[in-house]
Order: C-alpha cells, then structure tokens, then sequence
C-alpha cells in the first residue's frame, strides 16, 4: 500500500505494474477505440470552512484543468458527495458547472449526498437508468464499468455496506461476461480496509470482490478520504482520487478524519483530478492523478516551505533567489531531521509541526537527506 505523491503515471498489464509518461497517456495510443476518461471526486458544494471557502472556484479550476487536456475524455465519473448538505441548490450548482465538461457524467452518492431523505433526491435527479439505490453498470469500448453504492445503510463506526441486494445484482451484471473483459469498479468509500478506524472501509466488499476473481484485469476506483492511496492485489488495482474542495489527513495521523487545514499555498497541491486511459491493444488501464497546482509551481509563485510528509519532501527540487529563507516543516507524526550532504545546515530532530529555517546566501546547489531516514533526499537550487 502507497499514500503516493501527485503526478503519479502508472499502467496495469495481466496484473504488473509499470510506469509510463504522463504526457504519452494524455495522447492516448493509436488504435481507435483506445479512449481515456477523468475521476473526480468529493467536490463538497456548499462547503464553506476555513478548510476551503470557496470549493466552486477549486471545482471550475479543475473542469479547467480537464477542458486544457491534449485529449477530450469520453466520459466523467464523479465517485461521490457532490455536496456537502444535500441541498437543492447545491446539486443544481454541480451539475450547471459539471456541464461545461462535455460528454455524459456518471455518478455515484457519498453520504453527503444521501441526508435526511436516504438518497431520494439523489434517485430523483440521477437514478433513471440505474438499480435499488443508484447502482449500475455500462459498457465502453470492451471495458465494462460497475458503480456501487455503498453509503445509504452504513454500519457503525461508518464503515461502507453494499447489502445482500446489491450483491445480488452485480453477481448477476457479470455472470456474462468473458474472464478477458476489462473491469471497471466505482463507489465512494474505499472497497477496501485502506483505515477501519476511521470508517474507510466497506464491510461486505470481500464478498463483491470474490465475485470477480475470474477476470484478468480489474480497476476499483474510489472517493471519500480525499488522498491518493493505491496498491495491486493480484488482478485487482485499487485507487483513491484527491478531493476537488479540502484534503483530509493521512490515516492515523490525527484524532480523527475531517477537512484538514493548510497553508494557502499548499492547498491546490492536495487538490486534483484523476485521468484513465485504455489501450485496446495491450488491454490496459492506465492511470495519472494531476493536482490543480503542483510543487514546484507553488515554489515559484512565491512559497518557500518544504513540506515533509509521508517520509518525503514536497517540493523535491526547490529553486529559490540568493538570500532567501527556506522553512522545513514537519507534518509527518514521527521525528526528522534536515541535514546538508556539505555539513552546511543542519537541523535539531523535528516532532511533528517543528520548523526548520535556514537562510541560502549563496547561489548553488544545496543537497540534502535526513539522517533518520536516509532515503529521504532533496535539493535547493540557489540561483
């Protein structure tokens, strides 16, 4: 299991890994029914907290951020809470905005989509050519795709529960399918244990999952924590998309689940998108997760933080002006350091939310690791 940087590219063939370029997938391959299609995710309308104030200008700059694509995605999914409160208004500003992406949405709810009324609003707007609470399945391409819904009768301890109907029915949607065809998986909470403890999770999703254990290839992409998780079991990928309106905290790092503040600078490196294409020719899902804004422009905006988190820093590479000051910050809950590869700065050892400041007078080249965790290295260019 990965909690994995943005930027990421990465492609399944019969089960392996491996990396390709960002900029090739966007493209696409050359075979005519190859296509690719955009994961969003958690777009929370309505939500107006110090987490985000304004989620509709993070949601239009990542239709932005699609509509700027090399390649126009055939199709959108959104996996889920759409909005915060399950407001009217709130679902008409989605779908007013969601229009100027072009091409068909399919949707499936988050629990902020289904309050008060267990999802009967939602049914009504979206539910016409779908099953019990709002699952179902299409096929594009040869690739088969299946949305469930996994939030209408949570368990306690808010853990996802697709229920002995919905089962039912997808045993039935695939039972005429060819052990080669490509499969698709969507719902809002993780189909798997990425952290019980704070619900994220679907009790019966190892029951949904054994009913695909004949097919070569399958993709389960999800919503909910509002960060990239990723890891490969076998056949089976699974994926979590960033958030377009807040990032939540890394599983076990704090109290609790919920918005996470930052600082104005990183927001928009939390924030993305996530891009899948298909390559009929090697039957592969390729999958890129894009931040509305990355690091290193952040860096060069103006910011001069790196941000340690999950054992790396963030920007890898920072180029900063002579005489600037540069602050290390430590998000991650266990200690590091900042130690020159020169011996020309060196930090105490940092608890979580420690700072470290070190002013570069010189123009250079300035490497650096921690001595804790050697493997976590990086640079800043002095110009």
């Amino acid at each position: 299991m990965a909690w994995a940087g943005t930027g990421v590219v990465w492609a399944l063939n019969s089960g392996v890994i491996s990396g390709h370029p960002l900029e090739h997938m966007m493209h696409g391959g050359a075979d005519k029914n190859d296509f690719t299609f955009v994961q969003i995710s958690d777009s929370h309308i309505g939500f107006n907290k110090e987490a985000n104030n304004n989620v509709i200008a993070t949601l239009q700059e990542t239709i932005d951020k699609i509509k700027a694509q090399p390649r126009s995605p055939d199709f959108l999914l959104h996996t889920g809470d759409l909005t915060h409160f399950s407001k009217p208004e709130e679902f008409d500003t989605l779908d007013q905005m969601l229009r100027g992406v072009g091409g068909e949405v399919f949707r499936v709810p988050g629990e902020h989509d289904v309050l008060n009324d267990n999802g009967a609003q939602f049914m009504q707007r979206y539910g016409k050519k779908t099953s019990g609470t709002g699952w179902h399945s299409f096929d594009h391409h040869g690739v088969h795709f299946i949305g469930l819904v996994n939030v209408v009768n949570m368990k306690a301890g808010g853990l996802g529960s697709l229920g002995d109907e919905q089962l039912a029915w997808l045993e039935k949607d695939v039972a005429h399918l060819g052990s080669s065809t490509p499969i698709v998986l969507f719902a809002h909470i993780p189909l798997w244990s990425v952290y019980p403890e704070w619900g994220w999770g679907t009790d019966d999703s190892e029951r949904a999952l054994g009913m695909l254990k004949k097919f070569g290839s399958v993709t389960v992409l999800n919503g909910h924590i509002h960060q990239i998780v990723q890891k490969v079991e076998g056949h089976v990928t699974f994926h979590t998309a960033m958030s377009t309106a807040f990032p939540q905290p890394a599983p076990g790092t704090a109290p609790s689940p919920g918005p996470m503040k930052v600082e104005a600078a990183k927001l928009r490196t939390l924030l993305g998108l996530t891009t899948v294409s298909f390559e009929t020719t090697a039957r592969r899902l390729a999958i890129a997760d894009a931040p509305l804004l990355t690091d290193s422009a952040s860096a060069a905006a103006g910011g001069h933080d790196v941000r340690i988190d999950n054992f790396s820093f963030a920007p890898v590479e920072l180029k900063v002006e002579k005489g600037t000051k540069v602050t290390w910050i430590n998000h991650d809950d266990i200690p590091h350091n900042i130690v020159s590869t020169d011996k020309k700065f060196a930090s105490p050892v940092m608890d979580t939310d420690d700072k470290f400041t070190f002013e570069f007078a010189t123009p250079g080249s300035y490497k650096y690791y921690c001595s804790i965790h050697p493997r976590m290295t990086g640079v800043v260019q002095v110009e």
